[in-house]
């Protein structure tokens, strides 16, 4: 996956609750892995809140970033029904 396919992805925390999307990420200029992701959260339309979440925090990427650990209620804005179709 390019880096630039991560901007936009939503970021769900280990509740499955939508925390917000990819909004930018920091790289180590030694050894060119991402170590911090840049979260725009989900407060508001005129909000431009963000948090920093390590990316040792992320457990799986794919339609959505689901992170390991759980963000705060008062930063948490909406839960997110993921739906699974069978194959």
């Amino acid at each position: 996956m390019r880096a630039k396919e991560l901007f936009g992805i939503t970021v769900l925390d280990k509740n499955v609750r939508s925390v917000g999307k990819i909004e930018d990420l920091d790289i180590d200029t030694e050894t060119g892995a991402v170590t911090t992701l840049i979260i725009s959260l989900n407060k508001g339309i005129f909000s431009n809140d963000a948090i920093e979440v390590a990316f040792d925090k992320i457990q799986t990427i794919g339609d959505y970033i689901l992170l390991s650990s759980e963000i705060e209620a008062e930063e948490k804005a909406e839960e997110v029904t993921v739906e699974v179709e069978d194959e």
